[in-house]
């Protein structure tokens, strides 16, 4: 019998993260580490603005690319974040979500057989994106020794005359990396001089600790090439509402309106009027998160090194990312056997690419009180392993 799956999707592999999700689920006292998700409920004032939205009335499709209260606000934050000036009526765009805007992004502008440079380890989605929009991802790795910064000179060398596009996506998920201002801008460089279109990643922009994040837009001559692309589910926990924005030049965010327009009526009507309020009131919100994140990072970056799991220094959105070889095993082994004999629940490494080989990634997304009992638990399993 003929075959009614696409041949690629047949050959995209399932994710590495969600057969994980589902053993645990079966599991009693579990603590998980795994997932990418803030342990936080939606500020109340938010809460309350998608009420009040509801209780006008307003159920009704919103326009298609947004309403333009939300995208003028999104305009004025990049604005007074990172001084880039955006019309909001050409050049935003609100989405169901990063992930629609991250499908967006490729399916309008790959041909097939475009090359896209993602550095790795990566989001899951990242090259799966890519593929599922007939181009061809290269992936570039990094590692510990530079912090998991990519380096230009890597990419240099990835690039072919089939290479359309660079996907940067930092603070990163899983590795909690943040680039330098040094390192962007030679990357900078490369994307003038190869004429290359940057896709940035920055859903976790506000999440930084001890450092600066860079809005690779703002960056020298970037803006006309670049799409970034944002969202308010980490910094303003609202993952539930679905809600995320990509902003660049208008010719670009037209051709990813059409297929927005083919696929969805308009992003959730009371997510935005919720979104809306975050913008315009919700610093402290998200001041008071990020503060507790980073006693959370410093409590498990410590406690991984001291059971003997070198992990490097996380700088921005909320995984740690050490290494496991410590333990003799490899990163899925180490995984499994954690999971069955301690109740913790931690991603391996090479979910996230064959650069995530002989690590794992640990949220610290989650209560403090959980991290340290997660700890306990680790370090009896080291005692046994280690």
């Amino acid at each position: 019998m003929t075959t009614f799956i696409a041949d690629h999707v047949n050959a995209l592999s399932p994710s590495g993260i969600r057969r994980f999700f589902d053993i645990a689920a079966t599991m009693d006292d579990v603590i998980s580490l795994g997932i990418g998700e803030p342990d936080f409920v939606t500020p109340s004032p938010i809460v309350q603005a998608g009420i009040a939205s509801l209780q006008r009335g307003d159920t009704q499709y919103t326009a298609n690319a947004g309403t333009i209260e939300l995208r003028r606000a999104v305009a004025s934050h990049l604005q007074r974040k990172y001084a880039i000036d955006h019309d909001p009526e050409n050049d935003v765009l609100i989405t169901v979500g990063v992930s629609e805007a991250l499908y967006l992004a490729f399916a309008a502008t790959l041909n097939p057989g475009d090359e896209v440079i993602v550095p790795e380890p990566c989001f899951v989605s990242y090259t799966a994106q890519v593929a599922l929009a007939h181009g061809i991802p290269v992936t570039v790795p990094t590692g510990p020794e530079n912090d998991f910064q990519v380096k230009a000179e890597a990419v240099a060398a990835a690039i072919t005359p089939q290479t359309k596009a660079l996907l940067i996506g930092f603070p990163c998920n899983p590795t909690g990396a943040v680039m330098t201002r040094e390192n962007l801008l030679a990357l900078a460089c490369l994307a003038e001089k190869h004429d290359l279109m940057v896709i940035s990643d920055e859903i976790y922009d506000r999440l930084v600790y001890g450092f600066e994040h860079i809005c690779f837009a703002s960056l020298p001559g970037m803006q006309a090439r670049t799409l970034t692309l944002g969202g308010f589910s980490k910094d303003y926990a609202m993952t539930g509402w679905r809600l995320g924005y990509v902003v660049g030049p208008a010719e670009i965010v037209a051709s990813l309106r059409k297929i927005h327009q083919y696929t969805i009526m308009s992003a959730a009507t009371v997510a935005q009027a919720a979104a809306l309020h975050a913008l315009q009131h919700g610093e402290e919100h998200v001041e008071e998160m990020r503060l507790r994140y980073d006693r959370r990072r410093r409590l498990i970056v410590d406690g991984l090194n001291g059971l003997g799991l070198d992990c490097f220094e996380p700088r921005g959105a909320f995984y740690a990312f050490p290494s496991i070889t410590k333990s003799g095993m490899g990163e899925n082994a180490f995984s499994s056997r954690l999971l069955e004999e301690e109740s913790v629940a931690v991603v391996p490494g090479s979910a996230f690419g064959p650069s995530g080989v002989g690590f794992v990634r640990c949220s610290y997304a989650a209560a403090h009180e959980k991290i340290e009992e997660a700890l306990r638990r680790m370090w009896r399993f080291m005692q046994r392993h280690g």
